[in-house]
């Protein structure tokens, strides 16, 4: 249910440039245009009697701001600074760190690195002071800020950073919060274009401007039916937020997670590489064409940071090779035809926790420890790019995300599900063993929402992906000899009213049905969207084998998809799963308000392989026995 935020923050580091001597004009070289980011001011009490919260910035003037005293709790860290009487300042939380502008003292210049767990580095200098976090901030996650008056009369800030720590502005500074930076100006937007356009970094349509979730009561006009391949892009209007919001509060427990998430701002989607072609597996190995310079150096690599998505740029001089090694840890990259000084860095960026530089008799090896595990064909993408003008070096380019699902084509003989063997037929629970009948086992598959329930909204329409998705599935398990029956296959719903409808569907698994599978789309809030990637798979006490089929279902969607594995939930009562009376499973194929993995569920390939991995899961149940006749080893709460 998100919309595009505002803001695309995709400033690639220029680290090691000046030892290149590369050209300014190395489009890999180059700074951010300004931002407008949400910002807490706060302000120093007058020591007279002025009235509380105004500016002063007449105090002492060789007042100075700098020197924190940090300590450590776990992986939770505390910064405390000293406040002059004159000092105000302004807090702006990124999605790298806080940012403190300071006016009335001169901030000392700093750069530490590492003072604690939860924070990387201390830079300060030129009016500013940035903590680096290993993790994004939001408004309120990831880090607290108050002030406390101290025995001696003194003045301090106090920061607390860490992944579970919340709360964002104490009450003292919380009344000057901004929670809508403004739009960007036209220069800004020019900027950004400027930005982009050496690199070929083309916009996916519909990011330049916010997506806009109606707020008003539900159109009575007819909406497009979605039964194409591709899902469609169109916005469909949606009940009142206020509506929405009651809906929730009186059932809390009857919806998927995704659900519950109110339209909202929502990141762009991650840029792409010049010329990538995410359908073709980026190569493991390559060499830079031209003679090997004997004692040629790898200078550090270059970092660009994208909400999602990290960039590490390698320079490589002619003749040189390399080879890409996926491991459970990150990336291992084998280099020849250069040396280099051993060198590393921590808590990188949120993908990114740690790069390492090694010599080798052959080269050099460079370690990049990730977050989560990388395949051959997950968790990263790679390009080698020719030199810019003026430089002698190709640039090997690496973007790292845990999002990165697996894009390329099906083949032929992997769109196939074998066949499913029939089953005999029963009335109730009683096999017809006179008769010795047998029947196509049955499943329900229920795609998401539909008709004035648009689902999640964000980068694509929860219900027009669920539908696309299930039909595909349907498909593919009726080629198999699998009587599958639809809760809907158009754009509609059962039922106008959210609860009946839900009810509806579940209750489609009737006697003689063997599974139930549900398929959404999840979501999550914008201050914690870039938390929010891969698949789960939720299952409900309602059955004993439904948490074997969820469990099934999980391991080939993950198996299928390269997708993160978000694993199995059984922690909240699901209506839908509930209420049904057989084997039932709901799975969520990926985040519609994740920047990267916005993108996978456009992609026709991406959905191919959701498709496939569920209509194989599906019959690896039927085959293995976890089906409504059988109770036996479900493992049910």
């Amino acid at each position: 249910m998100k919309k595009p935020a505002i803001f695309l923050s995709f400033a690639l580091a220029c680290g090691g440039a000046a030892a290149q001597g590369t050209s300014p004009a190395d489009p890999f070289l180059r700074q951010a245009p300004a931002q407008a980011s949400p910002t807490l001011r706060g302000t120093a009490p007058a020591p007279t009697a002025a009235p509380s919260g105004s500016l002063n910035l007449t105090g002492v003037q060789n007042a100075t701001f700098g020197n924190p005293r940090t300590s450590n709790n776990g992986s939770q860290t505390r910064v405390v600074f000293d406040l002059a009487p004159s000092v105000a300042y302004t807090l702006m939380p990124t999605f790298t760190g806080l940012r403190i502008d300071v006016q009335g003292a001169r901030v000392l210049p700093a750069v530490t690195a590492a003072l604690g767990g939860s924070v990387s580095e201390y830079r300060a200098g030129g009016g500013q002071a940035t903590l680096v976090t290993p993790f994004p901030l939001s408004l309120t996650e990831g880090w607290r800020a108050s002030e406390a008056t101290l025995a001696t009369g003194g003045r301090v800030l106090i920061l607390e950073f860490g992944a579970v720590v919340s709360g964002g502005a104490g009450e003292s500074l919380r009344a000057a919060l901004r929670t809508s930076p403004p739009a960007p100006t036209s220069s800004t937007a020019e900027a950004n274009s400027v930005l982009n356009a050496p690199l070929g970094l083309k916009a996916a349509p519909g990011s330049a401007a916010p997506v806009a979730a109606a707020a008003a009561v539900t159109s009575t006009a007819p909406t497009r039916t979605t039964q194409t391949p591709n899902p469609v892009t169109t916005r469909p209007a949606v009940t009142s937020p206020a509506a929405t919001r009651a809906a929730i509060a009186s059932n809390p427990d009857q919806l998927p997670p995704g659900d519950i998430v109110l339209p909202s701002k929502q990141f762009p989607p991650a840029p792409a590489l010049p010329d990538t072609n995410a359908a073709r597996p980026s190569a493991l190995t390559g060499r830079v064409t031209g003679q090997v310079q004997p004692g040629a150096l790898l200078t550090a690599p270059r970092i660009g940071k994208n909400p999602g998505m990290t960039r590490v740029v390698l320079d490589l001089p002619p003749g040189s090779t390399y080879l890409i090694q996926p491991t459970t840890l990150g990336l291992r990259v084998e280099l020849t035809g250069l040396s280099v000084v051993p060198q590393y860095a921590q808590n990188v960026s949120p993908e990114v926790r740690t790069w390492r530089f090694e010599p080798t008799d052959a080269g050099v090896d460079i370690t990049l420890v990730t977050a989560t595990p990388t395949t051959a064909r997950s968790g990263w993408r790679a390009q080698l790019l020719s030199p810019a003008p003026g430089s002698d070096r190709a640039r090997l380019a690496i973007d790292l995300s845990p999002a990165l699902a697996n894009l390329t084509p099906l083949l032929p003989s992997e769109r196939l599900v074998a066949a499913v063997p029939p089953v005999a037929a029963t009335r109730g629970t009683a096999i017809l063993a006179l008769s010795a009948s047998y029947v196509q086992p049955r499943v329900v598959l229920d795609p998401g929402h539909g008709g004035r329930d648009p689902g999640a909204v964000g980068s694509i329409v929860e219900k027009e992906v669920t539908l696309n998705v299930a039909l595909r599935v349907r498909d593919l398990l009726r080629a198999a000899g699998v009587d599958v029956v639809m809760t809907r296959d158009r754009d509609r719903e059962l039922n106008p009213v959210k609860n009946v409808d839900l009810q509806m569907r579940a209750q489609l698994g009737s006697p003689g049905t063997q599974l139930f599978v549900s398929i959404h789309v999840n979501a999550m809030e914008a201050n914690t969207a870039l938390r929010g990637y891969g698949v789960e798979t939720w299952w409900n006490a309602n059955h004993p084998m439904s948490s074997s089929l969820a469990t099934i279902l999980q391991r080939q969607l993950v198996e299928t998809t390269g997708a993160f594995s978000r694993g199995l939930k059984s922690n909240q009562s699901l209506s839908v799963l509930r209420n049904s009376r057989i084997p039932a499973a709901l799975v969520e194929i990926g985040y519609t308000s994740h920047p990267v993995d916005g993108l996978n569920l456009q992609d026709a390939n991406y959905l191919d392989r959701v498709a496939v991995g569920i209509a194989q899961g599906i019959r690896e149940a039927l085959t293995s026995g976890v089906t409504a006749g059988n109770a036996v080893g479900g493992g049910g709460k």
